[in-house]
């Protein structure tokens, strides 16, 4: 289970010691000041450092650029969050997501990009596989998703989407003591997805959101026509709702469904697990052509006592299947789990977050700027 602890510690001693200014202080000062006024757009970089079996130790950094359109404060807070790592094993990446908003909502681009050498496991297809000894495939990974979203009534948009994903190099490694069938896409696969996204989004803080709804539902089509190796189509749901308790306390909850049909490859199928639904499980420690997954969080953002530090509880249940009419309440797998934030950002309301969520398989660790979801 990959772990991504940020020297968090560190960084809070050294914001509340009194000790005297050295470079590394003042450093983190300047990483956790927030001192733009509002409309004005702030940057900040600070390092990584973790450890998992897989990589060995880690260690990279995480930037983040928030702003508004045309440094209006009505204007919605848009965000660009860039993650990349390096690892004693020789494994590298970055990792780039986006959600801007323009000018009065006229138009939402929204996406994320990927490139990493990094191990994938792999535990088979289905929703009951072996607790242990996965396979290992080794391989080279680019996905880059973007949707182009242009406004047609209060807080709905649509457009067109686009979605590229890659595997290359690729090596498969089999356990000492279990053999696995070869999925498709495991000696390489190419694929792009065409289609569109109906999105509707009323939530002005993407990264904290105090209260707001977001539903969306895509459909893409990948196609040799295209270029792709494979022919399938996928559909995905994702609703979100936030809803204040009190000053300080936001409950929320989320739903999410990934439906394909066609000749799928192991890597673009529903995976569960990672860094925003089902967190505790490793990402595609379960995998199918079809998933449906939903969460509750409740979130103290911050304590009463504290003006910077503040907590949360979540849970989560999900289950992959074959087919839509194939899904079967005995392998329904339950996560949940406790985190810990950071208000970084005072002025624009944006926490960091180190969550631990809480599986079968053990714990997983995750720190990200912002809200899983």
């Amino acid at each position: 289970m990959r772990v991504l602890l940020l020297l968090l510690n560190v960084v809070l001693s050294c914001h509340f010691a009194n000790a005297q200014d050295s470079w590394f202080k003042r450093f983190v000062k300047k990483t956790i000041s927030d001192t733009a006024s509002a409309g004005q757009s702030s940057f900040r970089v600070y390092p990584t450092l973790g450890y998992s079996p897989e990589t060995s130790f880690e260690g990279g950094l995480s930037a983040l650029l928030i702003f508004q359109a045309k440094k209006d404060s009505l204007n919605r807070l848009s965000e660009i969050q860039a993650f990349s790592f390096f690892t004693l094993e020789a494994q590298y990446g970055i990792w780039l997501d986006n959600a801007i908003y323009g000018d009065k909502d006229k138009w939402f681009i929204l996406g994320r990009t990927r490139f990493q050498r990094f191990p994938l496991l792999y535990y088979g297809i289905g929703p009951e596989t072996p607790e242990k000894d996965p396979a290992l495939i080794d391989a080279n990974y680019l996905l880059l998703r973007q949707r182009v979203l242009r406004k047609v009534r209060p807080n709905l948009f649509v457009g067109p989407e686009v979605d590229y994903q890659q595997l290359y190099n690729t090596h498969f490694n089999q356990p000492d003591n279990h053999q696995y069938e070869k999925p498709l896409g495991a000696d390489g696969t190419r694929n792009l997805g065409l289609g569109a996204a109906v999105v509707y989004d009323n939530r002005h803080n993407v990264l904290n959101v105090r209260k707001g709804f977001f539903g969306e539902v895509s459909y893409l089509r990948y196609a040799p026509a295209f270029g792709s190796k494979t022919d399938f189509q996928a559909v995905s749901v994702d609703i979100r709702s936030s809803h204040p308790t009190s000053a300080r306390n936001v409950l929320a909850w989320q739903v999410y469904g990934n439906f394909n049909s066609g000749d799928v490859p192991f890597n673009q199928l529903a995976l569960m697990g990672g860094e925003m639904i089902m967190r505790g499980y490793y990402y595609g420690r379960y995998r199918d052509k079809n998933m449906v997954a939903a969460q509750l969080e409740h979130r103290w953002l911050p304590f009463g006592f504290s003006k910077r530090i503040g907590a949360v509880a979540f849970a989560g249940a999900a289950m992959v299947a074959p087919k839509i009419n194939a899904f079967d309440t005995r392998y329904v797998r339950p996560s949940g789990g406790i985190g810990i934030r950071y208000l970084l950002f005072p002025k624009k309301d944006i926490f960091l977050r180190l969550d631990m969520g809480l599986t079968k398989d053990g714990p997983g660790f995750y720190l990200f700027t912002g809200e899983a979801f």
